[in-house]
């Protein structure tokens, strides 16, 4: 039976998403992703001609899937003082998950960022957009300053995604989150 474009896909990104964030991208090869998802090797490089493609195909779904997730957490009713600390309840959900590996793109950066520009650029605009995100958060909850906020705010949510990745623990979530608080404290109005 043959897969239609869309399924095939589906299942080609799938299968690369789980392997490469499990286990890196330079280590998994293509026949790794034709193993894992099913698809005939010729289709594979039909879909995606080079693995280059494949891997920015993955970053810029994992960047999609990301941005929604943390808009499920900040998009509610709720004060813009408890919008950017639920950020951090964000971050301390996705932590506990099963096979969390830290951030796709501070991964994929370390992997391949001083030899293909374009994951340098994906990594670059997925920090960016949620630079972003914060920094409208901020100017919603009123700070004088919102970029330099969010700044800070990065700051504690990015060390807290590398130190849960390495400690293996959702703890670093909840420590970002009151020294979020605190900082929210300083620079919010009353």
């Amino acid at each position: 039976m043959t897969l239609d474009t869309a399924t095939a896909q589906a299942q080609v990104l799938d299968a690369a998403d789980r392997l490469f964030y499990e286990r890196g991208v330079q280590s998994v090869g293509m026949d790794a992703i034709r193993a894992e998802s099913g698809v005939s090797l010729k289709r594979l490089y039909q879909l995606f001609p080079a693995k280059d493609r494949l891997v920015e195909a993955y970053l810029e779904r994992r960047n999609q899937q990301w941005s929604i997730m943390l808009a499920e957490y900040v998009d509610v009713d709720q004060s813009p003082r408890e919008r950017i600390l639920a950020v951090f309840d964000f971050l301390h959900a996705w932590f506990q998950q099963r096979d969390y590996r830290g951030c796709a793109f501070i991964n994929s950066f370390g992997e391949l960022g001083a030899v293909s520009p374009k994951v340098a650029e994906l990594a670059h605009d997925h920090k960016a957009e949620f630079r972003s995100v914060l920094s409208g958060l901020a100017a919603s909850a009123g700070a004088a300053d919102p970029d330099r906020l969010a700044d800070h705010l990065v700051l504690l949510a990015e060390g807290a995604i590398t130190t849960s990745a390495i400690a293996g623990s959702p703890l670093p979530a909840v420590r970002a989150k009151e020294a979020a608080g605190l900082l929210l404290d300083a620079t919010l109005p009353a």
